[in-house]
Order: C-alpha cells, then structure tokens, then sequence
C-alpha cells in the first residue's frame, strides 16, 4: 500500500523515536509574532542560548497592532502593545531573524504573510505559536500551532516533541451551490465531525470540491482545522499550489522551483494511500452555515432552525443550554433574522484579497445597515494595497464599511477593536468562544464573507443566496 502526506512528509523530518514514544521532529519553517515570543526570547537568553537556525524563522507582528493609522503612531498609546512590539524589533535584530515590519510596509497576521511571501511550502514541517498555524498545511505542509515554551525549543534547537498523529481522509464530492463558499465547506465539517472529533488526528482534504479552490479557499479550510480538534489539517499539493507559489520572493527560482516541483508531487499522498479514517460529504448538501453557539460546532444551515437542547444527553447537552444562556438564543429560533450589531470581515481565516472580491460583490452599490458598525480588515498590507490599487477599498468605504489597515483586528481583541457589552457581531474569523471579540459578554456568529457582508446591508443575518440570486 501506499502512504500518504502526512507519513512521507513526517518520516523525512523525524530525527529519532524517544524513549517516551514520541519523536523529534525537525521544523523547517519558524513563524513568531508578537505575543507567544517574548517569553521564548527570554528563556534563551537565561540559558545562554542561540537561535539555532536563524534563517528559518520570521516574524511580523499581528495579535496587538492597532489597526487605524492614527492608532499606529510610535509609541503605542497602549503601554503592552508598545512593550510587546519594542520586544519583537529587538528580538528580531539581535538574533538576526527577518522582520516583516510595519515601517517596511511588509506587516500582516502571520498565517498571511508566510504564504504572500513564498515562505510558505510544499513537504515543510511548519511551527508558530499560534492555534491557526494549521492555515499552512493549504500548501501540502504538516504545520502545528505551539505553545511558548516550545516557541522556546523550536528556537534553540530546530525540533519538536510529538506523538505521530491518525490520518483521516475527508472527501468533499460533488459540486458546492452559489452563494456556498470555503467558510461554509469548514463549518459543516466541523458541524458533522465535532469540536473533539479531529483529536489525536491530522485532516487530509480531498475531492472534487477541494481540487476545484484557490489557495486562499484552501487556506480557509485548514485553517479550521483546529477549530475541529485536529492538530494539523492539509490538501495535497498539484498544480494550483505551484502556480500560486511560482515567482514569490522566497519561492525557489529557475532550475531550482522545477526541481521543487519534482518532489513536491512526490509528496502527495499516493492513490493507493492507507488512512486510518475516510469521511466523505457530499457538496450539494452545503448550504451557507451560521454558528448561534459558544463553540464553532454549533452550527446551522442558514434556512434551519437552532436545534433542541432535549435531544442531546450528559455533557453534550450542558454545553448547549450554557451556549443557549450566553447567547440569549432559544432552541427552535430560526437563525435567520438574528439581528447584528457588528459585521467583521477579516483574520487569518477570511482576510485574504479572495474575500474581500466576494463581499465586495455583494455590497456594491448597496450601503451598511443603520446602526450597525461594519469593519473590513485585510490580512497584510501586501493585501492591503492590491485592494486599494484595484479600486476594491471604495465599494467598502462607499457602502459604510471602515477600511481599516492590517491585523487580527477584532478577532481576538487583543488590540482597540473590541464589541462593546451585549453586542452581536458577524465574523469571518474563526473563533465564538465566550468573550472572544473583546467583550465578557460579547457574541459571535461565525460566517462567509459573502453573508457577513449581506448581514451588513440588511442589519441581520440573510440568506446570502437570496441577495445574489
């Protein structure tokens, strides 16, 4: 039998077996950013410690930066931000790491600027401390989101700890319907397999529906991945990924990319690969999905209604009478016509120039509800300026969007874009846990772009098919 990906790719970085059971494994490519490093700096330098290989990690700075350009005058006007972006530049400098920086008009959320830049590869071992590093694996990349302590390990000594994962095969098939798109093919895997059904495993993505996306969709579905359970999930790499990758600036060049081409098509999974688990769904039965819960899994097709709590038991049903307390929302409701207070588009999830061409096809010549605050983020200055060189950015600001510069913005909140008390905001980011957009109270429905954009327009949640139909 054959092997797949995730064998080949984690065979060729595995050093040795440890005695505990689990393997070091080579990184080849380092990502840090503002927030998971400085810790990891410091316990270098109280070891005396080096950066092993400088030149396989870099970094920019996503998580705090502020992401409006008065916002952004030096020093920050929040003391952390200021103190977490004063420790990356000199981290950075000192340890000879390449910095994608703000000055240098490079800056953007992590798992945006690595693909943009060519850094990002086929057969690559990827680390970052960051939950969505699985973002990479859209390149046919084993990538791991790490804690700080192993920001720390990577750092002085290239290599990571860890157990060889289960593979399960996911085969979308058939054909997605309009107004269904990358976000929406995520959440419904997430809503048949679980939050829990991915641990222990790595996702292979595969079928029809995956080998017809752009890189940016593909990026979008793995980046879910972990919203799943899985600890890494990927697609294997064809033709799409080498067209997407070819004349990057740190892509291989000539001679040397067609020779990369050669193995990585040697890394893809065989046709007769072996997988622990195959899962197949059936892309007619997409529809556009929204969360009304605590959790990415609680989810439903926009023309459903919220489920029953009483038809879960134990824990499971726990979990669904907290989301439905926190939420305010009541089993049976029908999610479309929730009303939204704020409309998101953004993230390392959905903040890629593809996402903002399909909101923008929505919105134009159409303008934001009333008294709703809408926020249009790009996911790096590189995206940014090919909006705005394209005319893009003026459909947003003409329809009452903010256009804002780059950054995780209010995906996390960890920055000035926060919800304000009770409001409910609709997000193209990954994340609905309680509090997550900045407020205790705070809640997220999670979304395409397509629908948080038509979410805008109407003040509520629509069925985006209906508008562009």
């Amino acid at each position: 039998m054959g092997k797949n990906l995730y064998n080949k790719v984690f065979e060729r970085h595995a050093v040795e077996q440890l005695q505990s059971g689990q393997y070091q494994l080579l990184i080849g490519l380092h990502m840090v950013h503002e927030v998971t490093s400085p810790q990891a700096f410091a316990m270098l330098r109280e070891a005396g410690l080096k950066v092993a290989f400088p030149e396989r990690t870099f970094a920019t700075v996503d998580h705090i930066i502020p992401t409006t350009a008065s916002d952004r005058v030096r020093p920050l006007s929040d003391a952390m931000a200021e103190e977490m972006l004063v420790h990356i530049e000199k981290n950075t400098s000192d340890y000879g790491i390449r910095f994608f920086s703000p000055e240098n008009g490079e800056q953007g959320v992590v798992h945006v600027v690595g693909p943009e830049q060519g850094i990002t590869q086929p057969g690559m071992t990827i680390a970052c401390g960051d939950s969505h590093t699985s973002t990479h694996g859209a390149f046919g990349a084993l990538a791991f989101g790490i804690g700080t302590s192993q920001v720390a390990d990577v750092l002085a000594t290239q290599s990571l700890a860890m157990a060889k994962l289960k593979v399960r095969r996911i085969n979308f098939t058939g054909k997605l319907k309009p107004g269904v798109y990358a976000k929406d093919v995520a959440l419904a895997y997430i809503h048949q397999l679980g939050v829990n059904g991915g641990v222990g495993y790595a996702y292979e993505f595969a079928g029809e529906i995956i080998d017809q996306m752009s890189m940016d969709e593909r990026m979008t579905l793995c980046n879910m991945a972990i919203e799943g359970g899985a600890r890494c999930g990927y697609v294997n790499p064809d033709e799409t990924t080498f067209a997407f990758l070819k004349g990057l600036p740190y892509a291989p060049k000539g001679t040397a990319f067609d020779k990369a081409v050669l193995d990585w098509q040697a890394i893809a999974s065989d046709s007769d690969a072996e997988f622990d688990d195959v899962v197949e769904i059936r892309g007619e039965d997409i529809e556009p999905f929204v969360t009304w819960g605590i959790t990415p899994a609680q989810s439903v097709k926009v023309s459903e209604t919220l489920p029953k709590s009483s038809a879960y038991k134990g824990s499971e049903r726990q979990v669904i009478e907290e989301a439905y307390e926190y939420m305010d929302f009541e089993s049976g409701q029908a999610i479309k016509g929730v009303a939204v207070n704020v409309c998101f588009i953004g993230s390392c999830t959905n903040g890629r120039v593809s996402d903002f061409e399909i909101a923008a096809d929505v919105i134009k010549g159409k303008h934001v509800a009333a008294g709703v605050r809408a926020l249009a983020v790009p996911g790096s200055m590189k995206v940014k300026n090919e909006l705005e060189a394209r005319g893009i950015d003026k459909i947003f600001k003409d329809a009452g969007f903010e256009w804002r510069e780059a950054g995780c913005s209010m995906c996390l909140a960890m920055n000035p874009d926060k919800l304000k008390g009770r409001e409910i905001c609709a997000s193209t980011s990954n994340r609905n846990f309680k509090g997550r957009q900045g407020s205790p109270s705070g809640r997220t429905l999670l979304m395409s772009p397509a629908m948080v954009a038509a979410a805008a327009i109407f003040g509520k949640v629509v069925d985006v098919r209906e508008v562009i139909s």
